[in-house]
């Protein structure tokens, strides 16, 4: 009897630009839009797939393998599917892990994930590279993609749709230390950092208030990574400020550290094609150490902006110069925009957790 092999189904990654690739899917069938970013990791690919600040793009990974160490449910960032839509150059059939529990392929089936595999991503990257970040589709008719209305397309509501609905608690029952964290996309390593260095810690939904915090009674608030853009969360930004008012010491990653300096007068901007990797270089401008750090973002705060009454950047990216970091001065706080929990990444920056713990009076 002659066998049959099941052969993947042609699709195509269509860019606003018009430049067409195409590939085999796997995961789940369908089309998908949306903004089409790339990401330079060359391991930490479940972290990127459970991160909520991949909500509304289509994550191209430029490390030519992924799935080689299958689904491993213990490393997952949240209990979601960031991205929208996954584009590789291979996809590892055969993983090879003790920890694994399945394929790719059916986990993105599951999570109604669509992905593409066989796509020259070092193309498609030079392109973003060369004329910034683009929106594309994921579709089996490129042919009637209507590139006008691809290039105008725009997700909104980001945080909202990735933050938690109610509070919980996660720590120990008798804690160092009591904390609020700002859940506006939260990758569940930020509260791990926190709760192994003692703290009891309440994840907060994005829209808890000032009045909420201060009954809480906490000795700190953490502010979360997360999607989008900064600017579009007016009413998060607004009530962050009266978060701020209450003059707990505070410390801000990623979305939050964008959210708190647009809370207290500065500006954001969007970057041709964002930070997103594990080998970002950030130079400390008070000790002039360069530290290699792990970063997620398509959005930067203008150092410029920042009223020097209120605080002063602490640190810079070295590639391009844009910001990385405020220490407040006004207020017990500081943020950075990359990411000191890191995981896949360098521990570089682990010590700014002890830190905001200094801050805190430990």
């Amino acid at each position: 009897m002659e066998h049959k092999e099941n052969t993947p189904a042609t699709a195509w990654l269509v860019l606003e630009n018009g430049r067409t690739f195409q590939g085999r899917r796997f995961g789940a069938r369908g089309e998908r839009m949306a903004e089409v970013v790339f990401t330079t990791g060359m391991s930490g690919y479940l972290e990127t797939l459970s991160d909520p600040s991949f909500w509304g793009q289509i994550v191209v990974q430029t490390f030519p393998l992924i799935g080689n160490y299958g689904v491993i449910p213990a490393d997952f960032e949240s209990d979601m599917v960031g991205p929208g839509g996954y584009i590789v150059k291979h996809w590892c059939q055969a993983p090879s892990n003790f920890r694994s529990e399945g394929s790719l392929d059916a986990f993105f089936q599951d999570r109604g994930l669509v992905a593409l595999e066989g796509i020259d991503t070092r193309t498609v990257t030079k392109i973003i590279r060369e004329k910034g970040v683009m929106n594309g589709v994921i579709t089996d008719d490129p042919a009637s993609v209507d590139l006008a209305a691809l290039s105008t397309y725009r997700a909104q509501g980001a945080v909202r749709a990735v933050s938690t609905k109610e509070k919980y608690v996660v720590g120990p029952e008798n804690p160092k230390k009591r904390l609020a964290l700002m859940d506006y996309g939260l990758k569940k390593n930020i509260w791990r950092e926190l709760t192994d260095r003692g703290a009891q810690v309440t994840v907060c939904p994005c829209t808890t208030t000032a009045e909420e915090i201060a009954a809480m009674n906490v000795d700190g608030v953490m502010l979360s990574n997360g999607p989008g853009d900064p600017a579009e969360n007016t009413e998060l930004i607004a009530n962050l400020k009266e978060i701020a008012g209450l003059k707990k010491p505070m410390f801000g990653i990623c979305l939050g550290h964008q959210l708190m300096a647009l809370a207290h007068g500065a500006r954001t901007q969007k970057l041709k094609y964002g930070h997103r990797g594990e080998n970002q270089p950030v130079k400390d401008l008070e000790t002039g150490r360069v530290y290699i750090t792990s970063q997620n973002h398509g959005y930067a705060v203008v150092g410029e902006s920042i009223d020097p009454g209120v605080g002063r950047e602490r640190y810079v990216n070295v590639n391009d110069g844009t910001c990385e970091g405020v220490r407040y001065t006004s207020l017990p706080a500081f943020t950075t925009q990359f990411h000191p929990e890191a995981c896949g990444g360098p521990l570089d920056t682990e010590f700014l957790f002890d830190e905001f713990f200094a801050l805190m009076g430990d």
